[in-house]
């Protein structure tokens, strides 16, 4: 029991220095030792763990106070890479984009397929391309139109999608992780990330592609909430009989969109509501929304933000979410 009690505090010391070395990039052990409160001692054995595995290296030795010279540590950004891959629709087309990125959510190399329908093969040698330029790939995550219950895609505007057990023959095929996510939930993720959002809020992101049913994204408690099997955010079941594979008119959009913020705010009572479309701007939306704010009393108001970053956002989120499945799990620890 010992033994594993050291092995547990030995492996939260090592993930507290490997942190701190991320968040700075150049420390010397006495630096580190500062950062993380441990002692010189211990972080002498943690540095060159880390520098044996390739995580950190050697950099510039530095002027201490009269003494000898310190050495300074780098941190190894490239040290475990992500391959991140996008579905996605541009000016009417189907395109799969694919990114490399690292540790500090630099990407390395960036490539889009046109990809009119879901092939599945030529989606397995897309990745299989990128494995090979890139062996320190150790994760992939995918973000989809859709969802996956018990790794079969289940839901999705796809209709080549459905039926996809994406996780598991990636898993099999190439031996490593794979993470998939819904579009809009990656977005949301990526727009809260992206302004460090106080954990408390709860921020819903709502997206109405062209041509397909809308989507919904809930980010409460710092993380994105799911539901029963993933299915939180279909707002496309809602009773409204809209027709979302056709386009509508503005008026009918318009209304739509305030019926189901008026919804979904009933039940959620969020404080931010992002809407990503590209079908009205905000002197249609504004007085639109204002006008049936007046004929619909509701307890509370949230910020209604319209965005037309849906795309970044996405991107972003995804990195970001494939990203943190790179770091340690520690949640076993507490």
């Amino acid at each position: 029991m010992k033994k594993a009690d050291a092995n547990l505090i030995k492996e939260i010391n090592l993930n507290n220095v490997r942190q701190a070395m991320k968040r700075v990039e150049t420390a010397t052990k006495p630096q580190l030792a500062a950062l993380t409160k441990l002692s010189v001692v211990t972080v002498n054995s943690l540095v060159k763990e880390l520098h044996d595995l390739g995580e950190i290296f050697e950099d510039e030795t530095v002027p201490s106070n009269g003494g000898r010279p310190a050495l300074t540590y780098r941190y190894n950004y490239d040290f475990s890479l992500a391959l991140v891959v996008y579905m996605k629709e541009t000016q009417g087309q189907e395109l799969i984009s694919a990114a490399v990125v690292n540790l500090e959510d630099h990407i390395l190399q960036k490539e889009e397929y046109v990809m009119p329908v879901f092939d599945r093969q030529q989606f397995y040698d897309m990745i299989e391309h990128f494995l090979a330029l890139y062996p320190s790939i150790k994760v992939i995550g995918i973000g989809i139109p859709g969802q996956a219950v018990n790794g079969e895609i289940a839901v999705s505007g796809r209709q080549a999608l459905m039926g996809v057990r994406m996780i598991e023959d990636i898993e099999t095929q190439f031996g490593l992780p794979v993470m998939v996510e819904n579009d809009v939930n990656a977005a949301i993720s990526g727009y809260c990330a992206k302004l460090d959002l106080d954990d408390t809020q709860c921020v819903l992101g709502i997206y109405f592609p062209m041509r397909y049913p809308p989507g919904m994204g809930i980010y409460l408690d710092g993380k994105v909430f799911k539901g029963k099997n993933g299915m939180a955010g279909e707002i496309k079941f809602l009773p409204m009989d809209l027709d979302w594979y056709h386009e509508m008119d503005k008026e009918t959009f318009v209304g739509s969109v305030c019926q189901i913020i008026q919804s979904v705010n009933a039940v959620l009572a969020p404080d931010k509501i992002v809407i990503y479309q590209d079908m009205v701007g905000a002197d249609i939306w504004n007085p639109a929304w204002e006008a049936y704010r007046n004929r619909k009393p509701m307890p509370s108001y949230p910020e209604v933000i319209l965005q037309e970053t849906f795309q970044q956002d996405f991107e972003a989120g995804m990195r970001w979410l494939t990203l943190k499945e790179l770091e340690p799990a520690l949640s076993h620890f507490n």
